[in-house]
């Protein structure tokens, strides 16, 4: 089984070693052969991209879009997954459906009638995107977290209410401590799809100062001119920051999902 697991690892690294070695390439070297060791340490490619993608600034982007939107996301599917698990009327039955039916719904359906909505309103660029993701993300999380509180006993709450705690502070003090790993799941897991997300922030942001890391990475693939040596240096730099989350966080992320199963 070690060997088979070694095996495996060795086939899904395979891809990041050669972003790697290609990113250590000029141009020329990787057209003439992809899979062959960089002839030197070409360490231009990373200050280039580093200058073209205006990375600090990007970054700031696109962390900002990322913290903002998981913060609105883990309050609000926390909150709605714990009012829906303490309520057990059939109302609350039905909401929790409507709430798992989002996940059958793809984002392609809805893409251009919400697009156009945001525009209307003038809530394009970071705000906008901010919400359209914590409703995109909504779901799948108040999922994660219902499942979750499911294993939390209601003694507590009640043993709470005797001692004069409101609803808020149960809340506050008492459940969201203790859905610590989903929290993290919900954030690793959501992270990984805004700091890399293209398609969203392409439809919605439109000014230049607010473009984030995946939109200023589009200008290595020109019409006539693609400037792959740069792009797979910008990509290294990119995908470091979520590979070292998910590296800390992994071992919440697996209990989270085992928690977040409904029991």
């Amino acid at each position: 089984m070690i060997l088979i697991g070694i095996a495996v690892s060795l086939v899904w690294c395979y891809p990041f070693f050669l972003i790697i070695i290609n990113s250590l390439k000029t141009k020329a070297e990787i057209f003439q052969n992809t899979l062959t060791l960089p002839s030197g340490l070409n360490v231009e490619n990373y200050t280039t991209a580093f200058e073209r993608l205006d990375f600090i600034r990007s970054a700031a982007n696109s962390l900002l879009i990322t913290v903002g939107s998981l913060v609105l996301i883990v309050f609000v599917s926390s909150m709605a997954a714990y009012a829906l698990s303490r309520n057990t009327s059939k109302m609350s039955s039905i909401l929790y459906f409507i709430i798992a039916i989002g996940l059958l719904i793809p984002f392609q359906g809805i893409m251009i009638p919400l697009i156009s909505l945001f525009g209307k309103i003038s809530m394009l660029n970071r705000p906008g995107l901010m919400i359209m993701y914590l409703g995109l993300a909504t779901s799948m999380s108040t999922f994660l977290y219902f499942g979750a509180l499911r294993g939390i006993p209601k003694s507590l709450d009640e043993a709470a209410v005797i001692d004069g705690a409101s609803t808020f502070q149960i809340y506050w003090k008492i459940i969201l401590p203790l859905l610590k790993p989903t929290t993290v799941t919900v954030v690793v897991l959501n992270s990984l799809w805004f700091w890399n997300d293209y398609l969203l922030p392409s439809l919605s942001v439109n000014r230049e100062g607010m473009y984030t890391i995946p939109l200023k990475m589009f200008y290595f693939f020109g019409e006539f001119n693609k400037q792959w040596h740069l792009a797979l240096a910008a990509l290294v730099m990119v995908i470091l920051p979520i590979i070292l989350l998910f590296i800390v966080l992994q071992k919440h992320v697996v209990k989270g999902i085992s928690d977040g199963a409904v029991k």
